[in-house]
């Protein structure tokens, strides 16, 4: 036996996988729970048996993913009376690093001979029947197997009712053989695959081992060369495969005929266009080998863009969690026994769905039509009508007629397509299946089984094939490629020719719009995220205006920016094989008369080149493998083949590597002189020039150095130059008109994704953005004013022309050196207002007089305003290092204070500066453009971004903290020390001592983002710590937002509910203009927060009427819902939406409150926690036993829970009031999704009679059950707490 070089090997692995007899039945759990469904309907595990070899260096073997793979939905058992036909589909195994690695997989029944097997088979199936109330007699037949009524219930697989009997059904279980490789071979594959499984379920027997045809394409057939055809053996004759050359386009060994004849024309268009936009598309099909066609198909049409994202054309059962995956994706779903509706994803909207067996599509509402479409439609379908004669079939291209021919009329032709594809597309019965609807037939086939002619339906089917190959064989010979996969080859060729036609001339321009970078690969690689690489506002002004909707979200997808990159990369390193071709194809057509660019449609020359290449490989074979050979006589012993039954192999012989001998270098040299003889050969018809390129393709390093002398070249000598002065005017003039467009359609966007309702309400509801987060947004417009600032620009120094303008500004400007650039001491402006919200004067200071003096409130001094100011925070950020970092910094910082149109402005008066830097027709130096791309920009002060707060996590932020307690006598003071901690949604601060009597504080933090929550309080000691805290204000001294935090409650013990802490939300307060101090906040002045303010004790709480509670609690509720349907990077605050105004805590107090006879009937003010300590002592006397009455066992489950609650809280909150008490047990109730279990039981206790009216919620039965339904809709929704809520209890 000989062998080839490791990394040549045509094969890498044989493996089979199957059912583990010694595991027994395992069901698969990773598929679902299918124990509604007959046992021979669920999915059972699959392991991997065996594989050969043991390992290889260049591909380990990974046995999950290949056992997931070749039973993506686990074993299936089935009976003789059910279609049991094999069954062969690819897959493909991605590795982290990117490279991927082939699998085919052919699946095939085997008889299960093992009793215990069968016995809890058996078992399963009378389990089965007792659980859905049948008896396990009623599933018996009363005939025979061998009469003609028993052979009438042979069914096709996925019809009928399917049970088993162990007296009277033989069990049949899955196997797989596959074979791994490097490059997708598929038809070869599947061929040796099935000529391997004939081997054991056939006779006769073949004249070798098994083991001697795996080993001779383990380690005996090596990988074919590009340009080159190879010939090997299987188990009963030669199978033979090719490969393209590196000049023509990739391997592809998947139908397109196939693909076209299922899908039809206008639905290929539609997925195909949603793939190059990179939506998520899903795959849906009872076939495994249709997802992968489908998804093979679509990826081949794509060259020379390739697939960047999630690319798994079989999900496995196991992994469908993965279609919730927020990123663009390619999957295959296997079709099961879920319809349609239960398929929805969130996402689904942006998501284009193709069902391969109905062959519908569902395309996302906003997707643009790829550019010359109709024309692209006909010349598909003159293809198909080309082929379609040659196939001599009537051909079906697309849901409508084709153009210039008459509409068929196929009203009597069955919708749905052959799986196997043997018959026309459109589809006519089966003659197996006829035949099994005939009695005499049954009767006929029943005398063949009982006389051993075959054991089931589908042998008669097989010998019926195997004569007509046997037929065909003698007719021809086998060596040759057949006919009809030949031209399939050729016909999957033409139309991969034309997708790419349509490419070279859409981007026959593209070279000239890249931005080549000036620096070596080591230093471009380390900035490429911040790098511009692609001109892309300059291309697209220079495409046809109906092409803008596709190429424009086009040219953002990650795919483009791969293929452009490669681009770059190719300077320094081998061209990319993809774009070498890609390269070529454009050069042929520049050099060709007339513009490539026309915006004509240019249908695709003649294939004439590529076709002979195909049919030359088909019908001369380049090598032919080294036969199979017997296993060296004595040393090793060949697994013995049962019929029916493919088994385990020697392993010592498969893992033996073969010694390398002279046979090797025999075999190379025959390579290379074939190569020799065929090169000499084409040379001889190669032009002067092509000699000339072929001959510099051999010197690697000076074609590199050509090809990188010729980019710098072009770069110099640009395309605008040749152009007319009016040309030119009117080419500039379009990009500016481009880059405006362009620039209002962000910053409408961007307005209507953070406005969202209230942007419909406004009347912008045709813009439909959805799952867009706020930092593509902002990534998005920071690469449209790069681009601004980049054109005209006289000449370019550094990678940001932004930054290089705000360099030279800040050069030019007289910077006072006293004014400190760090960051953590921002000098404040003299001009200052104080913030009152219910005051709206100039009034500067509160002052009272009293026995401790005077008492001045602080003052929020406004923060610097000035472009220069942001510059220095930004030059101070050490996480930074490139310009393109800094530019964009300081762009979010800008947008975030609500200052970047005015920084803008600010820097695009200086006209001296402007003309230095720009010429003439500069976006710049227009200015009516000008004017009307700052005021866009303008227009997004109108809504609070986070964008540099959410982005820079990493940085020390100084917070300024305000404390403003009330005015009135005796209340402003405290003689305990204050202290407070701030949490926000990157963290929380830890507990922050004050000094006494000091109201302003300052602190330095690692970035907290947005701020959620506050919690302040004190140690009560002292003469006097009774303190009314009005609000508390919060600054980030580098964004400028500032937080108000509404308290209006006393911290002390013996007042109010004797709290010495208080949980504060944050309220983000908005400035009321530009040029203006003063901030206002839409929060009333004594806003308690969580609850509304409490009256004395002698006044009656005016309490709302019982439907405006009830709305107030359906609004609480309602957002909590809404906040866990939106994206996640798009929800706000979950501790607001429970603690905050108008939150479920508030409402829920309302609710209690509501007819509570506290005020009136009780002596000392009682509280709502007062109210649940009565509860908690009549459940306790429930669950001693001090009750007659009988208690259910799920009332004293909620006794207990309820009990055990209310211990901790008291336990562990001894300086939290009751009101506080009473929102941790709100908080802790709905998370654990008790509340709604709780409220009935509390209700019917007699404590409830004694303490609320008849009126209230909690004695009124339909108001109970209203608040119990509305509550149990968030039972679905996982609520994490955060630590500041919960005060960091263990609970």
């Amino acid at each position: 036996m000989t062998t080839t070089t490791p990394a040549n090997r045509f094969a890498d692995y044989f493996v089979i996988c199957g059912l583990d007899v010694a595991s027994g039945l395992e069901p698969d759990r990773l598929s679902g729970d299918h124990l509604h469904c007959p046992p021979l309907e669920r999915p059972y595990k699959s392991k991997v048996l065996a594989h050969y070899p043991e390992s290889v260096s260049w591909n380990p073997f990974d046995k999950d993913a290949v056992g997931m793979l070749c039973f993506p939905k686990g074993l299936t058992f089935r009976t003789q009376r059910h279609a049991r036909d094999a069954k062969f589909h690819s897959f493909i195994i991605t590795r982290e690093d990117g490279s991927r690695n082939f699998g085919s997989a052919y699946i095939f029944f085997e008889e299960v001979t093992n009793k215990r097997i069968c016995s809890a088979m058996k078992t399963l199936q009378t389990m089965y029947l007792l659980d859905t109330g049948q008896s396990p007699k009623d599933s018996s037949h009363s005939d025979s197997d061998d009469s003609p009524i028993m052979m009438k219930t042979i069914i096709p697989q996925g019809e009928g009712k399917k049970t088993f009997e162990a007296e009277k059904d033989k069990l049949y279980v899955t196997k797989c053989i596959c074979l791994m490789t490097q490059l997708p071979f598929v038809r070869a594959c599947r061929n040796f695959l099935k000529q391997m499984h004939e081997a054991v379920a056939k006779s006769p027997q073949p004249s070798l081992p098994l083991e001697s045809y795996i080993y001779n394409v383990l380690y005996d057939v090596p990988l074919p060369p590009p340009g080159r055809s190879m010939k090997f053996f299987g188990v009963s004759s030669p199978i033979v495969c090719q490969r393209p050359g590196t000049n023509e386009l990739p391997l592809f060994d998947f139908s397109l005929w196939e693909f076209f004849r299922k899908l039809g024309t206008d639905n290929v268009l539609k997925i195909f266009t949603c793939v190059m936009l990179e939506h998520q598309t899903l795959l849906y099909s009872s076939d495994y080998n249709k997802l992968m066609l489908v998804a093979e198909s679509i990826s081949a049409l794509m060259f020379p863009f390739t697939w960047q994202h999630v690319y798994v054309p079989i999900l496995p059962a196991s992994l469908q969690h993965f279609l919730d995956a927020p990123v663009p994706f390619i999957m295959g779903l296997h079709r099961g026994e879920e319809g349609r509706s239960e398929l929805l994803r969130s996402c689904e909207g942006n998501m284009c769905f193709v069902d391969i067996d109905d062959n519908t599509v569902e395309v996302p509402e906003d997707v643009p039509v790829f550019p010359h479409r109709e024309e692209l439609s006909e010349e598909l379908c003159a293809l198909i009508k080309k082929y379609n004669r040659m196939f001599n079939k009537d051909v079906q291209t697309s849901n409508r007629s084709y153009p210039g021919t008459p509409k068929k009329d196929n009203s009597n032709k069955v919708a749905g397509q052959l799986d196997s594809g043997t018959g026309s597309w459109p589809n006519s019965p089966k003659k197996m299946e006829i035949l099994q609807q005939s009695e005499a037939w049954m009767k006929i086939s029943n005398l063949a089984k009982k006389t051993g002619v075959w054991d089931s339906i589908e042998d008669f089917a097989d010998d019926v094939s195997l004569k007509k190959d046997k037929a065909a064989k003698d007719s021809k010979d086998p060596s040759l490629v057949p006919v009809s996969e030949v031209d399939d080859l050729k016909f999957s060729n033409a139309v991969r020719e034309i997708f790419l036609n349509r490419f070279v001339h859409m981007f026959s321009s593209y070279e000239a719009f890249v931005i080549q970078p000036s620096q070596d690969m080591e230093a471009w690689l380390n900035n490429r995220e911040s790098m511009q690489i692609f001109d892309k506002a300059s291309f697209l002004s220079d495409q046809p205006e109906t092409h803008l909707p596709f190429l424009s979200p086009f040219t953002e997808t990650q795919m483009f920016t791969t293929f452009v990159d490669n681009k770059i990369v190719s300077q320094w390193e081998e061209t990319d094989p993809y774009l070498r071709v890609f390269d070529d194809r454009i050069k042929m057509i520049n050099d060709e008369p007339g513009d490539p660019r026309t915006p004509t449609y240019s249908q695709c020359p003649s294939f004439l080149n590529t076709e002979m290449n195909i049919e030359k490989r088909s019908s001369f074979i380049d090598h032919t493998a080294s036969k199979p050979a017997s296993p060296p006589a004595g040393q090793f012993e060949p697994a013995t083949v049962q019929m029916g039954f493919f088994p385990i192999l020697n392993q010592d012989i498969l893992n033996t590597e073969p010694s390398c001998n002279k046979s090797k270098s025999r075999e190379n040299a025959k390579w290379r002189k074939k190569d020799r003889i065929l090169q000499h050969a084409e040379h001889l018809q190669l032009s002067s020039d092509q000699r000339e390129s072929t001959a510099a393709e051999r010197n690697a390093k000076q074609w590199l150095r050509y090809l990188q002398e010729a980019k710098i070249k072009s770069l110099r000598q640009p395309k605008l130059s040749d152009m007319s002065a009016q040309g030119m005017v009117q080419t500039n003039w379009k990009f500016v008109e481009t880059l405006l467009k362009e620039c209002k359609t962000k910053t409408k966007k961007m307005l209507v994704e953070k406005m969202g309702q209230e942007a419909v309400d406004l009347g912008h509801g045709e813009v439909r953005i959805t799952g867009v987060e706020e930092n593509t947004l902002i990534a998005s417009l920071c690469d449209l004013l790069e681009r601004i600032w980049s054109h005209g620009l006289q000449t370019k120094k550094g990678k940001s022309a932004l930054w290089y303008h705000l360099l030279s500004f800040q050069e030019n400007e007289d910077v006072d050196s006293n004014r400190s650039s760090d960051v953590k001491v921002l000098t404040p402006d003299l001009s200052s207002m104080t913030i009152d919200s219910d005051k709206s004067a100039t009034l500067k200071t509160h002052r009272r007089k009293g026995s401790q003096g005077r008492i001045e409130l602080p003052i929020l001094k406004a923060l610097p305003k000035s472009l220069l100011h942001d510059m220095r925070i930004v030059q101070q950020m050490t996480n930074i290092k490139t310009e393109v970092g800094y530019s964009r910094a300081w762009v979010r910082l800008a947008l975030e204070k609500k200052m970047l149109s005015a920084h803008l402005k600010e820097l695009l008066q200086d006209s001296v500066l402007l003309r230095q830097l720009y010429k003439r027709y500069a976006f710049l130096r227009c200015e009516d453009e000008r004017e009307q791309f700052l005021y866009h920009l303008l227009s997004l002060n109108a809504v609070d971004f986070f964008c540099f707060t959410n982005t820079f996590t990493n940085i020390v932020v100084p917070y300024r903290l305000l404390i403003y307690p009330s005015t009135k006598f005796g209340c402003g003071t405290t003689s305990a020390t204050p202290w407070v901690s701030i949490a926000g949604q990157l963290g929380e601060t830890g507990v922050i001592e004050i000094q006494k009597g000091c109201l302003d504080h300052c602190v330095d933090n690692k970035n907290l983002g947005v701020l959620t929550t506050l919690r302040i309080g004190h140690d009560n000691n002292g003469m006097t710590p009774r303190w009314l805290v009005e609000y508390v204000l919060v600054r980030n001294e580098i964004s400028g937002h500032t937080y108000r935090f509404p308290c209006g409650r006393w911290l002390g013990k013996g007042v109010d509910d004797g709290s010495i802490e208080r949980l504060l939300v944050a309220e983000l307060v908005h400035q009321t203009s530009d040029n203006d101090d003063v901030v206002t906040c839409h929060t009333p002045p004594r806003s308690r927060s969580p609850s509304s303010p409490r009256k004395s004790c002698d006044q009656v709480i005016p309490i709302s009427s019982i439907p405006e509670i009830q709305e107030n609690l359906g609004h609480a509720v309602n957002n909590l819902v809404k906040y866990f349907y939106k994206p996640e990077k798009e929800r706000g605050s979950l501790s607001f939406l429970l603690c905050g105004d108008h939150g479920l805590v508030q409402c829920l107090e309302s609710v209690f409150l509501c007819g509570f006879r506290s005020s009136r009937l009780f002596r000392n003010k009682m509280f709502i926690w007062d109210y649940f300590e009565k509860v908690k002592t009549n459940f306790e006397n429930s669950l001693s036993g001090n009750v007659r009455r009988p208690i259910p066992e799920v009332a004293k489950a909620g006794y207990w829970l309820f009990c055990n609650l209310l211990n901790k809280i008291n336990a562990a909150t001894e300086t939290i009031g009751k009101d506080g008490k009473f929102q941790i047990f709100i908080c802790v109730g709905v998370r654990d999704h008790c509340l709604h279990r709780w409220l009935p039981l509390m209700a019917n206790t007699t404590v409830t009679g004694q303490m609320y009216e008849e009126n209230s919620f909690l004695r009124d039965p339909a108001l109970t059950k209203f608040l119990v339904h509305i509550i149990n809709t968030l039972n679905e929704f996982p609520i994490v707490l955060e630590p500041s809520v919960l005060r960091g209890l263990e609970m």
